[in-house]
């Protein structure tokens, strides 16, 4: 019985450091990209959209997106037309609202003979309303490389708790 009991207390005993450990490494994970290159190449792109975005350069914007652009919103819903989606940009984006990536939470993926997916935090700062928090969102977005080019695909636009 003594020999027993001393067995399911080492058991218990390695089930608990095993699982502190596993915790402990949760609580610090650090994102280190597959390729340094694609992140510099999707973390610049990121930088050419937002700018855009930023600026209401609808030019930029247009040449990002895909024609086959699919944007998710979990507010509005489902986006297909391209149009529709940068007159609803222009409309309620230029000039009312600014993108901040926050720092070091952008992570990349290859896609291979494709791409790449973005993930990342964001937050958007509201010139209408001065007084709102601007609370991080997290967005996804795949990117497509075709003859030379980057164009966003799909967009996943997800608000944690709202601005």
């Amino acid at each position: 019985m003594k020999k027993t009991l001393l067995t399911v207390t080492a058991l218990l005993i390695s089930v608990f450091v095993s699982v502190s450990a596993f915790a402990q490494s949760q609580d610090s994970y650090s994102y280190k990209p597959k390729s340094q290159a694609l992140y510099d190449t999707i973390a610049h792109m990121d930088s050419v959209y937002f700018n855009a975005y930023n600026s209401c350069d609808m030019a930029t914007q247009a040449a990002i997106f895909a024609d086959t652009i699919e944007f998710y919103h979990d507010g509005s819903g489902l986006q297909t037309s391209k149009e529709a989606l940068l007159a609803a940009l222009k409309a309620n984006i230029c000039g009312k609202v600014t993108r901040v990536l926050v720092k070091g939470s952008l992570e990349v993926y290859p896609i291979p003979n494709y791409g790449a997916v973005e993930v990342g935090l964001h937050r958007f700062i509201n010139h209408q309303e001065n007084d709102a928090v601007s609370k991080p969102d997290r967005f996804i977005a795949v990117w497509r490389h075709q003859n030379g080019k980057w164009q966003m695909t799909r967009v996943i636009s997800l608000h944690m708790g709202g601005n």
